[in-house]
């Protein structure tokens, strides 16, 4: 098969959209890096990363998969397998109690993923926690001044020719979307300009008025895109964790992305995750599911 080429704002979301485009997992991927990309200074001289793609052929996949099985049968036969069992004859009791230490063991690894899973839960439940608040009526008042706010960033940015639409939207928050001409200055890696630019406008539109006020800030249908690249990105780690049976760590992500990927994989039995780390260096890992 001929190489695709796909381009996009970071090598990951280039991968990704690659394994989209040719309908493939990570494991059966074969890619050449033509460009790394930059995030550039603050998005300025910004560069996209590029990559050629194809399915790898199907005799390299047996290939990996063969060589892959080698070391685990060799460690399912251990050279001192028939003094072992001798042991566990002349020591019954012993034997018994090895099985329940890995059974215990077993459970407490159990009690400490549910833990962690709870820990998670609890700790991005406080971070969402202004989602469960009733939002209250955004006023004339408030829409201009968060309007104006914005402007005022982009003057900055020297981006003058943007349109900015303001409207409430289905859930009451104050929906801001800006048109224009190289808006990844404004997206920034992984979206974390945009992010920080809303997260000053809520900021402002908090203090215009009484009650609680949430600001969404979007351009170039970003947030929309940037969901479906974490839910594909999801189900591909999902997919590798299963063939190589290795935890796998993701890159730090905010407490929204977080939630994305444990949503997504919360219905795969064979897999769970859980969140390492502290803020903002935070990162989900995705481990397999053992005797299931």
């Amino acid at each position: 098969m001929d190489y695709i080429t796909v381009s996009a704002k970071t090598l990951d979301d280039a991968i990704t959209e690659a394994l989209v485009q040719l309908g493939v997992t990570s494991d059966k991927l074969d890619y050449e890096v033509i460009e790394k990309g930059s995030a550039g200074f603050f998005g300025i001289g910004m560069k996209q990363a590029v990559i050629k793609a194809r399915r790898k052929k199907e005799e390299t996949v047996k290939k990996e998969v063969a060589e892959e099985k080698i070391p685990e049968i060799k460690e399912s036969k251990p050279a001192e397998e028939k003094p072992v069992r001798e042991k566990h004859e002349k020591h019954p009791k012993k034997d018994n109690i090895k099985k329940y230490n890995k059974k215990d063991n077993r459970r407490d690894n159990r009690k400490d993923i549910k833990r962690d899973r709870k820990e998670e839960v609890k700790e991005e439940v406080k971070v969402s926690e202004r989602k469960e608040l009733v939002l209250v009526p955004v006023e004339e008042a408030t829409i201009a001044a968060c309007k104006k706010f914005v402007e005022d960033v982009l003057v900055c940015f020297d981006m003058k020719e943007v349109t900015i639409k303001t409207e409430i939207d289905s859930e009451g928050a104050l929906s801001i979307n800006m048109d224009g001409s190289n808006m990844g200055l404004l997206i920034g890696k992984r979206g974390q300009t945009l992010d920080s630019l809303q997260y000053l406008t809520n900021r402002v539109a908090n203090k215009m008025q009484d009650g609680y006020v949430r600001v969404k800030l979007d351009t170039e249908d970003y947030r929309r895109r940037r969901k479906q690249t974490l839910e594909n990105l999801a189900k591909n780690i999902a997919s590798k964790v299963k063939r190589t049976r290795r935890n796998v760590s993701l890159e730090p992500m905010n407490p929204y992305e977080r939630r994305i990927i444990h949503s997504v994989l919360q219905s795969d039995p064979a897999v769970s995750t859980h969140s390492e780390g502290e803020e903002p260096y935070r990162r989900v890992v995705v481990t397999l599911v053992r005797n299931r």
